[in-house]
């Protein structure tokens, strides 16, 4: 084999020129006197013409053959403007089968026949699908991006390990049992972000890594057990200098990627104003229907569910849906109504403005001056559609109008989804309560600096405590954050008792990071963007298992090579660990 061109090369100049090819067999056309055979490999396709002299040679060739092939370059007769090849053939002089292959269990085609399942379970066919391998390239060109620009301003890549010790704080860990240790394990890492901040203590000051990150959480579309992220860190940085740091990489990456070049700085919105205007910390702000703040309005309004709600210092909020209310019917509202619910509203609340006036269950409660002055506060005019949402806890209120927003968004297509809308959300708070366990938990982290002036807050007003934290988005979706970080011993220490830490916890659990911070420790901070997720909404895809070569499914599983599965008893002997069996699962 001396393949002279790849299948995605030859171009009308090549004309004449004698070749040699190598791919698959991505389709074969037998027309009687000719068989048209497309020759693929991961540039592209070629169509190679074979005369009747190759009839019987040909008649076994099946799909996903490999073959290797000489011939000349002639113009197409009829030629395929969809393919960069389309105005060429190859004249087949002489072919080799390379290899055979079987009847293939789904079509390995941009456009398949398969289900997600299956394609996981075959999925080396799955990714031979030029759609397949332009995600995977595009994740390559995304990585390579990265490095590029983070190794011009000279930061260092460096690895940090796969096994550590157990922390209690986030996601569950993925736990390693130890063979010379018995009873003792590691644990994977969630993030490399104490080894890392050790790095700072170090003295490196600019590091990064193309990190594998574990979690042990349920799945989604946009979540993985197991993922990647950009991780970096640097010493010495104001905030202001981090963030310029981040949004120019990923100008670089959208230069370089999608060719198209974004506008900087990046906006930015705090926290409490993305969730005042969107209802959430990760807006996409491609379109309005943005939040509108009622309690003012309706302070004074007749209507038990307002009222109930304000009189527990709660909520009420509503969105302006302009020029729909003849398109919703009810059916429609009680779908959205359906949602909100399933973020614990207790319902969802509407009005239409039409030109008889305002219409809707709750339009009797309000008095014309009081109505007048919502319409004004909500700017509504005739056939807008008025929706609501009130309880005594702002986060039901702000998630339930959020689902809904976005829902609305898509389906409205009330926005360009090839478009591309970034910017950072800052200022989070340092602190979010927990009303099951009774306890305030860290927003992003424990090591996560408070801002300056709120320092005393950690102790005095955790609820109003704000962190020098900051996430960058991206068409609704978090990319990933960071934030400047703790370097005193003491406001470390500080942090993990506000959060309920003993000093006989902060010992055994981080004693050995803590001890770190007493030599010398820089100011640092950083951030990490998830790998995956930009790949996805860069590739246009709707799950990360797209973008990512062997993942797993929603139950966590791989269905091609079926792991988890159980392993031998002399293995769990060797580690001295026994399997308890579920003895609810037991039929009755």
């Amino acid at each position: 084999m001396n393949r002279t061109h790849n299948n995605g090369e030859l171009r009308i100049t090549h004309v004449g020129d004698n070749v040699e090819l190598i791919g698959w067999v991505a389709k074969k056309r037998n027309l009687g006197a000719l068989v048209f055979i497309d020759l693929r490999d991961r540039y592209g396709i070629t169509q190679i013409i074979f005369d009747e002299s190759f009839e019987e040679r040909l008649k076994d060739v099946k799909n996903e053959y490999i073959l290797s092939v000489k011939g000349t370059v002639i113009e197409r007769s009829s030629k395929n403007p969809k393919i960069p090849t389309g105005e060429i053939e190859v004249q087949a002089k002489e072919f080799t089968i390379v290899n055979t292959a079987k009847l293939t269990p789904m079509i390995v085609a941009d456009e398949t026949d398969a289900l997600e399942e299956t394609r996981m379970q075959y999925r080396y066919l799955d990714l031979r699908r030029p759609v397949m391998q332009q995600n995977i390239m595009t994740r390559h060109k995304i990585t390579r991006s990265i490095r590029e620009y983070l190794d011009g301003l000279d930061f260092i890549d460096i690895e940090t390990p796969y096994l550590n010790r157990s922390t209690p704080e986030g996601a569950r860990d993925f736990l390693v049992p130890s063979r010379v240790h018995k009873g003792e394990f590691y644990a994977l890492p969630q993030s490399p972000q104490l080894f890392k901040q050790l790095l700072m203590v170090s003295g490196f000051e600019k590091y990064y890594q193309i990190a594998r990150c574990f979690r042990d959480e349920d799945l989604r579309a946009d979540r993985q057990i197991e993922f990647t992220q950009v991780d970096v860190e640097m010493s010495f940085m104001s905030t202001n200098q981090i963030l310029e740091i981040g949004e120019g990489m990923i100008a670089k990456l959208m230069r370089d990627v999608k060719g198209i070049d974004i506008e900087l700085p990046l906006r930015r919105l705090t926290w409490h104003e993305a969730m005042e205007r969107y209802g959430i910390d990760k807006p996409d702000t491609r379109f309005g229907l943005e939040l509108v703040n009622l309690n003012d309005e309706v302070a004074d309004v007749d209507f038990a569910v307002f009222k109930s709600a304000l009189e527990a210092h709660g909520h009420v909020k509503g969105i302006n849906v302009i020029g729909e209310a003849n398109n919703f019917s009810r059916k429609k509202i009680d779908q959205l109504q359906d949602l909100a619910k399933t973020y614990k509203a207790k319902g969802l609340a509407w009005l239409k403005v039409t030109d008889q006036g305002v219409q809707g269950p709750i339009a009797k409660f309000f008095t014309d001056e009081q109505m007048q002055r919502l319409l004004t506060a909500m700017n509504a005019h005739e056939n807008d559609l008025l929706l609501f949402v009130s309880d005594a806890k702002y986060e039901v209120v702000c998630d339930s109008l959020a689902a809904i927003r976005n829902y609305l968004g898509k389906e409205l297509k009330l926005y360009d989804p090839s478009t591309f809308d970034f910017l950072w959300v800052v200022d989070f708070p340092m602190f979010e309560y927990d009303d099951e366990t009774q306890r305030y938990y860290a927003k992003h982290h424990p090591f996560t600096r408070p801002k300056d002036e709120d320092i005393d807050k950690m102790e005095t007003d955790p609820e109003n405590c704000l962190a020098d934290a900051y996430d960058i988005v991206l068409n609704g979706f978090e990319l990933g954050g960071g934030s400047q970080r703790i370097y005193e011993q003491s406001l470390q220490e500080r942090a993990f008792k506000a959060l309920g830490f003993t000093q006989e916890q902060i010992d055994a659990q981080f004693g050995w990071f803590v001890e770190g911070l007493q030599y010398g420790t820089p100011p640092h901070g950083g951030f990490a963007l998830g790998l995956d997720r930009i790949a996805m909404l860069l590739c246009g895809c709707d799950s990360l298992r797209d973008v990512i070569a062997f993942p797993k499914n929603t139950s966590a599983t791989c269905p091609m090579s079926k792991a988890p599965t159980p392993v031998a008893d002399a293995q769990l002997d060797e580690l001295g660990i026994g399997v308890v069996k579920d003895e609810s699962s037991k039929s009755e």
